[in-house]
């Protein structure tokens, strides 16, 4: 956990300047986290938080060096198979703008306009699960 924290810390708050107020939000305890991990390091990360059917996912963080690899793919199919088994319907995030054709091409649809969270342009987005 504490390296996907520091993950996340040099990610958001040291590249993007997100507040670490904002990053840390009190909602980790309450989360599935998945991680990505290459030579015992810790490159990638995100978490899922269930609510009834729906799975909020967040977070997700590539180390710098590991960008570009499909690491953040392969965490979103892992999210889909932890929701689907958990019984969830449907993930549910909020995608910095750049990163939205990742997003796209898993499926998930934009949902409303965009916003700005945390300093950042983000879009609600959404996907059914089978």
């Amino acid at each position: 956990m504490a390296a996907a924290l520091d993950l996340r810390d040099r990610v958001f708050c040291v590249e993007q300047g997100v507040p670490k107020h904002e990053e840390i939000d009190g909602r980790d305890d309450e989360a599935l986290h998945l991680v990505a991990v290459r030579d015992g390091r810790v490159i990638g990360t995100c978490r899922l938080l269930f609510v009834d059917r729906t799975v909020q996912f967040s977070r997700l963080a590539v180390d710098v060096a590991a960008r570009r690899e499909g690491i953040a793919t392969l965490l979103l199919e892992e999210a889909d198979r932890e929701a689907l088994a958990a019984g969830a319907r449907r993930m549910v995030l909020h995608a910095q703008t750049y990163a939205r054709e990742l997003y796209l091409a898993a499926g998930y649809e934009e949902r409303g306009r965009v916003f700005v969270e945390a300093g950042i342009e983000h879009v609600a987005m959404e996907r059914r699960l089978a």
